[in-house]
């Protein structure tokens, strides 16, 4: 590469930018014809020195303006090793946009280019989403059980006929309806974002403390509004949460059904062949032993026939589910309805263990109770679990498409759809209200504890029994729209 070839290109570039002449560490302006400005060689001493200049930023504001792409120099193995400048985004809608930054860094120990760019990350960005939502649940457990004095200097929230325990649970329901507010404004302002140079991915992806800011102000909001309309949106509540238990069925029904067709494939099936099977076994055989515990733990004597009836459900779910997966007309495997059983199993313990600690068939919440350590734990087990699945039920945009309509997707693509992320953090705030409350604002909750009451009971049970249909109905489907399909087939011909 000739002398002054790098710089050439810099000058190239700098062409495309506004402003007064652009600036090296030698203090000679760059200009369109390149006049004044040394080539690499002459700035290092002669050759290329291992000497680096100082770096310049240049960062362009606005979505109207044509995007630049600027040159970067880096040492590539040897003299002429470079990359040609590529053409300028300066024509067209490709361009970049909406404060992404490009940065110059002039290496004086090569002669070579390449583009460095830093834009926006949403990948990062969902991560510090989920941290707000976490901090949101803490101070939401904050307010329920240490808040009943600062919350009882506001005459305003004095509800529920003077009782203490309704404060503890409208500050959860203000905290919640804050959070709620806060995603729904993010749902609002990102839905339909398609591509990345979009300035929604800007406001998805940056303005962090434009957006903190505005958490704060909605988090305040409804600790100024009577208390009638909290009681409201306490109602409301339990829909959009009972919507987020079916979104994160589906998500998870999903994801078990494409990790079992991944195993199955042509591709897989005799690589992972044992794999698959030994997972199969264990799932399966973690069920039945999930229920024989359960048997010993929850349903000691014959008294306790809701238990009892819980759990026998629980194994018939688990055949069923079984029975039907390895149909000769459905094949789906061993382990689907492994991974689905050790899910309702789950299910249904946290259904059994959502009970009244007075009751007495619930011998381990008893335990639970009477060992704070195991208490703090559990709860902050459950916390966390809550921050979890929200994040990852948000990022799985694709898990309510139930048509398997393949679409190529282009490097300009967002990486995960920002409005049903906003949407799904929107609907959790309303879960975890209804997990601190016990889906009755009318109880009064323990310290330490989460999810706990009749009604807690009830949403689990069924939630796990909505599990176990969705998951037959998934591999069910595709034989009866098939069946549907060749019968009007044969009806028009």
């Amino acid at each position: 590469r000739k002398p002054g070839t790098a710089t050439a290109a810099l000058v190239h570039w700098r062409s495309f930018l506004p402003g007064p002449p652009m600036t090296l560490d030698g203090g000679l302006p760059v200009t369109a014809d390149g006049a004044g400005v040394p080539t690499v060689a002459e700035r290092s001493g002669g050759g290329c020195g291992p000497r680096v200049a100082p770096e310049v930023v240049v960062e362009r504001d606005g979505g109207s303006g044509a995007g630049v792409t600027i040159l970067a120099m880096e040492r590539d193995g040897g003299v002429g090793a470079g990359v040609a400048p590529t053409a300028a985004e300066s024509e067209g809608g490709g361009g970049r946009s909406c404060g992404e930054q490009c940065v110059i860094r002039v290496a004086e120990e090569s002669c070579c280019a390449r583009c460095v760019c830093v834009g926006p990350n949403p990948m990062m960005a969902r991560y510090v989403y989920a941290l707000i939502f976490l901090v949101t649940n803490l101070l939401a457990w904050t307010v329920r059980d240490y808040g009943h004095s600062a919350l009882g200097e506001l005459r305003r929230l004095r509800g529920c006929q003077g009782a203490r325990y309704c404060l503890g649970a409208e500050g959860v329901l203000r905290i919640s309806l804050g959070c709620f507010l806060f995603f729904f404004v993010m749902f609002l302002s990102t839905m339909k974002t398609r591509k990345v140079h979009d300035c929604r991915n800007s406001w998805h992806s940056e303005w962090w403390p434009v957006k903190i800011v505005l958490w704060m102000a909605l988090t305040a909001v409804p600790f100024f509004a009577p208390s009638p309309l909290i009681q409201l949106y306490g109602k409301v509540a339990h829909f959009g949460a009972g919507a987020f238990l079916v979104i994160q069925l589906i998500s998870v029904t999903r994801f078990i059904t494409w990790l079992n067709d991944c195993c199955r494939s042509e591709l897989n099936l005799k690589r992972c062949h044992m794999q698959v099977l030994v997972v199969s076994i264990v799932t399966y055989v973690g069920s039945i032993l999930g229920i024989v515990l359960m048997y010993v733990w929850y349903a000691p004597t014959s008294a306790c026939k809701l238990n009892i009836l819980f759990i026998t459900v629980t194994l018939v779910l688990v055949q069923l589910m079984t029975f039907v997966s390895v149909n000769s007309k459905v094949k789906a495997g061993y382990l689907a309805p492994g991974l689905m059983g050790i899910y309702i199993v789950f299910l249904c313990w946290s259904a059994i263990r959502s009970e009244p600690h007075t009751e007495i068939c619930n011998r381990k919440a008893e335990v639970a109770t009477s060992a704070d350590w195991l208490n703090i734990a559990s709860f902050v087990i459950a916390v966390i679990v809550v921050v979890a699945a929200t994040f990852s039920t948000g990022i799985d945009s694709k898990c309510i498409q139930f048509k398997s309509a393949e679409t190529e997707s282009e490097d300009d693509d967002i990486p995960y759809g920002f409005g049903f992320f906003h949407f799904v953090f929107a609907m959790g705030a309303m879960y975890f209200a209804m997990l601190f409350i016990g889906w009755n604002a009318h109880q009064e909750m323990e310290k330490w504890t989460i999810d706990v009451g009749w009604a807690s009971t009830w949403v689990r049970v069924g939630n796990e029994w909505l599990a176990a249909i969705t998951y037959i109905w998934m591999i069910v489907a595709p034989i009866v729209w098939k069946r549907r399909q060749v019968g009007s087939s044969s009806a028009c011909a």
